[in-house]
């Protein structure tokens, strides 16, 4: 099988739990369970899994736009308990929209090589748009699997996915056999 990767971005307590500094509703709870049985099934095929997440400066110039989130070693920046890494995962933690501003995460995926990556997580106009457009931009081939991805705004996630869509991401419906 060629290598792939599942990214996981922003499956962090503030976005995803009730009271979370940046919680996201109700759709993104209802992604959890998908996401989970996407990490487990990629980890068993033996993809790289990749949890992206914010990671914030306590006087993050971003607060002014979306208020103080997943400040460093806080609990709101800790991955929910329901998706865990597993030994062997990565973690890259990003202060920006994309994953690669200022990141190692084009280095590691240089690395890992894979012909595919699968993207799961939040917010899908935001993080999500950014991470995909730059992995396109790389030359990657993109699932964004719709089942594992949701915003706080809904216009704004189908925007998201369909901006996705017309610059080359394929979109998916179900987890990849």
């Amino acid at each position: 099988m060629a290598a792939r990767a599942l990214m996981v971005i922003d499956m962090l307590r503030d976005f995803m739990e009730e009271g979370g500094s940046l919680y996201c509703g109700n759709g993104a709870r209802a992604i959890i369970p998908f996401v989970a049985r996407a990490v487990e099934r990629m980890r068993r095929q033996g993809a790289d899994i990749i949890f992206l997440t914010d990671w914030h400066d306590p006087d993050d110039p971003e607060f002014e736009v979306f208020g103080r989130h997943a400040v460093q070693g806080s609990r709101g920046a800790e991955i929910i308990d329901e998706i865990k890494p597993a030994p062997g995962d990565h973690i890259v933690r990003k202060t920006k929209y994309s994953g690669f501003h200022g990141t190692e995460l084009d280095g590691l995926l240089h690395r890992l090589n894979p012909s595919e990556v699968y993207v799961t997580g939040v917010c899908t106009s935001i993080c999500v748009m950014h991470t995909a457009a730059g992995l396109l931009d790389r030359g990657f081939r993109v699932h964004i699997l719709a089942p594992g991805v949701a915003d706080f705004d809904p216009e704004q996630h189908h925007f998201a996915l369909k901006h996705l869509k017309i610059i080359g991401a394929h979109i998916d419906e179900a987890l990849p056999a």
